[in-house]
């Protein structure tokens, strides 16, 4: 009963429509059976009447009703006394709504299962050791937090207690449980494995990883679908054609109930239901193979894309350099210099300064500070350090610097140089490896597969630097030594277009922004770069950018299919009845399936064809030659 009521309220004409069916039913069995046709036409007539107007105020804001045909078929069956034909079209017009409902929950459900798991409250450590329950919008950074067996990680945290394994597989995709140790950081939204654990919080709820990931899908589930504005187009010719051949029928027959029998099969659920399903269902299919989509339009833009830019560090590569070697001009030690460097590091925000800081610590050194230290965005940094004058970046910027050009140093593929001067005079350089990452080059081959006609790869690293890794990667086309403005500058001015972006860090932000679609490596890239995004990578894996692309072409193309055969059906059952061997009432519930078949067409858009599915992608060996500039 509690479950009928709610169908009731979320459905009220749907149940009204079966409730009038199921009252003449009885009627007709009953002496009173002459008020069942009553019945019957005085509903359809009401509700023919409620949808006109909603048509009258979709035509004042400027779109066409794509349910004319229904309600003249309401009318018209009336009119030639079929009455239950009109009540089946009426079933058709309020259940719509409930069909669009399941089919759309149906094709979202990947992503509402990230929403339903998202946790509530937290339980915080207090002082005696207890734990009380709280909202986790009320946790902040420095709370303990307990977080139990099987239990959704609330928020980001460092890990106090000794040993922890999270299931991280719904952020991820990895299906084994994650180890970590005490001081290691834990992201929210993995799942506790059967120890409870105590975690020293990093980042507020709404900052943590997993409410960013819930904030995409809640954008991504709410978006509407561009191929809305492919429905209004179709709208008008199939009506026009619908009542062409329903007026012809009537012409040549004599006979009003063909006019009648040819609507009732023209109805446009098809153009209504069928585009939006498959784009929820082609989003959430992206959301389970590790990418959030955020908005439907995307879908679209993949599926015209003509062009791809790539960052390289982080993007590209692995964007965890390792020290290969310190090189200095003699005038100061090694170990000083990379200590000195790592000191001026601390107030960067480059991923190379983060490889410094992180070489230096590995040898022990100790850090000295700074009162002025000051960042040149993708160039490097200046500050005094212990009484020196450090000035840590690209060969340009430290030429600059010290007021002459400085030799480059010899590098080996996959290598690059930090160069050093202190008290305005050069240093050396710190040489380092930034391995690419192991299906780059398959993931480009794969672009060009898919028809992408340009390809660049954008860096703000030296010329030998990019020429390495675009040889390795098969990029024939690169701009080297790019401030932020120079790639926002290049992307604006690609001529193929749309072109999409992909970053991972935040002077990616704003390129990321400018292009057609940006696509952020979210793993470990910053919040910036994932917002400025319309597409956040939550797997570390450079190939998730191919796989979004074939999912935006195979679902647009599926939206497309769904609709062409929904019409398809309704013309050739339309060319049938206007040849009078379709009742109306069968023809009405022919027209059901019709629906039912475009619908389920858009929802293959959640599985993908069996050619596209993910496999492992090898790296070919040959390299071709690049431009650079």
């Amino acid at each position: 009963m509690v479950w009928l009521l709610a169908v009731a309220r979320k459905y009220p004409f749907v149940v009204a429509t079966l409730m009038v069916a199921v009252i003449a039913g009885v009627l007709v069995a009953t002496p009173w059976g002459s008020f069942s046709p009553w019945l019957l036409a005085g509903f359809a007539v009401l509700m023919a009447a409620k949808s006109a107007w909603t048509m009258v105020r979709q035509l004042r804001a400027g779109t066409f009703g794509i349910d004319i045909p229904a309600v003249t078929a309401i009318v018209a069956s009336v009119a030639v006394g079929e009455y239950w034909a009109a009540i089946v079209i009426v079933l058709m017009l309020t259940g719509g709504e409930a069909l669009e409902d399941y089919a759309a929950n149906r094709a979202k459900r990947d992503l509402t299962a990230l929403l339903s798991r998202a946790p509530q409250l937290g339980h915080r450590v207090m002082a005696d050791g207890s734990a009380e329950d709280v909202p986790i919008e009320v946790v902040v950074p420095g709370d303990h937090v307990l977080v139990r067996s099987n239990e959704v990680v609330p928020v980001d945290g460092i890990l106090l207690s000794e040993f922890g394994a999270f299931d991280e597989s719904s952020l991820t995709g990895e299906s084994l449980p994650v180890e970590r140790t005490a001081g290691q950081e834990v992201l929210s939204g993995g799942v506790n494995g059967q120890a409870a654990v105590v975690l020293k919080v990093t980042r507020t709820a709404g900052d943590s990883q997993y409410q960013q990931i819930v904030s995409l899908v809640e954008s991504a589930a709410a978006s509407t679908s561009p191929m809305v504005r492919l429905a209004d187009r179709i709208a008008l010719p199939f009506t026009a054609v619908a009542f062409v051949i329903a007026g012809v029928a009537w012409l040549v027959s004599g006979d009003a109930v063909r006019f009648a029998e040819v609507l009732v099969v023209a109805t446009p659920c098809p153009l209504i239901i069928a585009a939006p399903v498959a784009f929820m269902a082609g989003m959430s299919r992206s959301a389970r193979e590790g990418a959030i989509i955020k908005s439907s339009a995307t879908l679209e833009k993949f599926h015209r894309a003509k062009a791809f830019a790539f960052d390289k560090t982080g993007t590209l590569t692995q964007g965890e350099p390792s020290l290969v070697e310190v090189l200095t001009t003699g005038s100061v030690e090694p170990n000083e210099m990379l200590r000195l460097a790592a000191s001026a590091g601390q107030f960067s925000a480059h991923a190379l300064a983060a490889a410094v800081i992180k070489a230096a610590t590995e040898r022990g050194l100790a850090f000295s500070g700074s009162t002025d230290a000051e960042e040149s965005t993708a160039n490097g940094v200046t500050a005094s350090i212990a009484g020196h004058r450090v000035v840590v970046g690209k060969r340009s910027f430290i030429s600059a610097s010290v007021g002459e050009e400085i030799g480059r140093t010899p590098l080996d593929r996959g290598e690059l140089a930090v160069y050093v001067a202190i008290d305005g005079a050069s240093a050396g350089s710190l040489v380092f490896k930034d391995e690419v990452r192991a299906n780059a080059h398959a993931t480009v081959d794969s672009l060009r597969a898919q028809g992408i006609r340009q390809i660049v790869m954008l860096t703000g690293d030296d010329r030998p630097t990019a020429e390495h890794v675009a040889m390795e990667l098969g990029i024939d086309q690169v701009r080297a030594n790019c401030l932020p403005i120079d790639k926002v500058n290049f992307v604006t001015a690609i001529t193929e277009r749309p072109v999409v972006m992909v970053g991972d860090g935040v002077n990616d932000a704003p390129v990321l922004a400018a292009a057609d679609v940006g696509i952020a490596m979210g793993a470990r890239g910053s919040t910036a770069a994932s917002e400025s995004a319309d597409v956040v990578i939550l797997r570390d894996d450079i190939s998730r950018v191919a796989r979004a692309l074939t999912v935006g072409r195979e679902t647009v193309n599926v939206a497309l299919q769904s609709i062409w055969i929904g019409i398809g059906l309704s013309v050739i059952l339309m060319i049938i009845a206007s040849f009078g061997v379709l009742p109306a009432l069968i023809g009405a519930w022919l027209q059901e399936g019709v629906d039912v078949v475009s619908i389920l067409w858009a929802l293959r858009a959640a599985a993908g064809t069996k050619d596209s599915q993910p496999r492992t992608l090898s790296k070919p060996a040959e390299t071709p030659s690049v431009s650079v500039s």
